[in-house]
């Protein structure tokens, strides 16, 4: 099973820094939990059981020397040398009574080691405890002349401080993870910083400041954006001023005709002629509106709900049945927005659903990262089939359902889809269940 199936892509980390970290942690958690099982399993169990068999061999041979001896008095002495020499005491219970067997703690891989080589390295009856001393073993032996007590260190027979492996390796780790991740940020934070000036622009916002830094990769791909950010705004520039010139340049002629028509008043070609004077008027105002955009407006905190609210009244002060169907959201719509641009856009979606339905249904909802705003109505529609043309500057699409009604530029949905864009949204059609069209405009956080 992949690890990007979906089951488990929601415990993983979504930014960058974190997944970077987990690629860290992870094999280096792992390496510890394998080195520590791995030596404490074979290197402390072997060093363990070695003075474990060296101790059991000391306490067979002094077993054996002790009931050579049969002069009580030179045995004691004998244990007496024999416990300063090793460093633990002796002693015999003449008339002891042993009851073998092994006490030990319920947990813990140490002493079940201990106990169990010193039980099958003596060859005695033996009884092993581990728990009723502090850090010592109590262990009896029998022989011949009574039981033999011997009371040794736990260190004795034990790989001493264990855990102080534990300690310096989680240490270790914890400081070189520290290191890692001071690094790792450091190179995490060109990409956030290319991230947020890519977002910003997408959005229409102004250029954050921004320098290529990090890794060549990186640099690389800033640089890239750097220069594409220059071309696109580069173009925008002399597409505004380009169509700008030409409506200029349109308005003189067309002035001149007016002034020429005015003149000739009454005559029933120059009221004609007047009506298309004004159309072409209407079609160079749509030009100029389509290659404007966002241009020379400034982004400002703006409030969603009150622009809409503000458009659907004016509809219905015009006799329009166009409906908000939750103006009291109660739900926060300030947005970073070029205001105009932005009423423009939903101007001509709600301008359109006025031109070819009846009853027309606005709605307004939030989400955690985005704002959605649904236009709908009761006119012809649109095919599916033909919902990626109608975003096409200059298209007309068929007269049932033409979006600049007959006599436009073709420029409505153009400049509504330009203008969310520009704010990092974007528009999709469908179908209203009030049989009409559907559209929906989505604008970023």
């Amino acid at each position: 099973m992949e690890l990007s199936s979906p089951r488990y892509k929601k415990f993983l980390p979504r930014s960058l820094f974190g997944r970077s970290v987990m690629i860290l942690v992870l094999p280096i958690a792992i390496l510890q939990v394998v080195v520590a099982l791995v030596f404490i399993e074979r290197h402390w169990t072997g060093v363990t059981r070695q003075l474990a068999t060296e101790f059991a061999n000391e306490i067979n041979f002094i077993a054996s020397l002790i009931e050579k001896e049969t002069d009580p008095l030179k045995r004691e002495a004998l244990l007496a040398e024999t416990s300063k020499t090793f460093g633990y005491e002796f002693w015999v219970e003449p008339e002891g009574v042993l009851a073998p067997g092994i006490r030990r703690p319920a947990y813990g891989i140490i002493p079940r080691v201990l106990t169990e080589t010193l039980h099958e390295s003596i060859d005695r009856a033996v009884r092993i405890d581990t728990v009723a001393l502090n850090k010592r073993v109590d262990l009896q032996v029998e022989t011949t002349v009574g039981i033999l007590h011997a009371t040794p260190r736990e260190k004795r027979m034990i790989a001493s401080k264990p855990h102080l492996l534990l300690v310096w390796m989680v240490a270790a780790a914890i400081v070189l993870l520290l290191i890692a991740m001071i690094f790792m940020r450091n190179q995490v934070r060109p990409i956030r910083q290319l991230a947020d000036a890519a977002e910003a622009f997408g959005k229409g916002q102004p250029a954050l400041p921004f320098r290529p830094t990090g890794a060549d990769e990186i640099r690389r791909a800033a640089s890239a954006f750097q220069q594409m950010r220059g071309r696109i705004e580069r173009q925008i520039s002399q597409r505004t001023m380009m169509l700008s010139g030409v409506s200029h340049d349109l308005r003189t002629p067309l002035t001149r005709m007016r002034l020429a028509l005015a003149l000739a008043e009454g005559d029933p070609e120059a009221d004609a002629l007047k009506n298309d004077v004004d159309e072409m008027e209407r079609m160079i105002d749509g030009f100029l509106a389509f290659a404007r955009g966002e241009e020379g407006e400034v982004p400002t905190e703006t409030n969603l709900e009150n622009i809409i609210l503000s458009i659907v009244e004016a509809e219905q002060a015009a006799g329009h049945a166009v409906t908000l169907i939750n103006p009291d959201t109660g739900g926060d719509f300030n947005l970073l927005l070029r205001p105009d641009t932005t009423r423009r856009a939903i101007q001509n979606l709600i301008g359109n659903a006025v031109k070819y339905g009846n009853q027309i249904r606005v709605s307004l909802e939030e989400t955690q990262r985005r704002i959605k705003v649904t236009v709908e109505d009761d006119g012809p529609g649109i095919p599916e089939a033909h919902h990626e043309e109608a975003f096409r500057p200059f298209h007309r699409l068929d007269p049932a359902r033409n979006m600049d009604g007959g006599g436009g530029s073709g420029l409505g949905l153009s400049i509504a889809l330009d203008a969310v864009r520009a704010h990092g949204g974007d528009i999709t059609l469908g179908t209203s269940d009030l049989g009409g069209l559907k559209a929906t405009l989505l604008l970023p956080r």
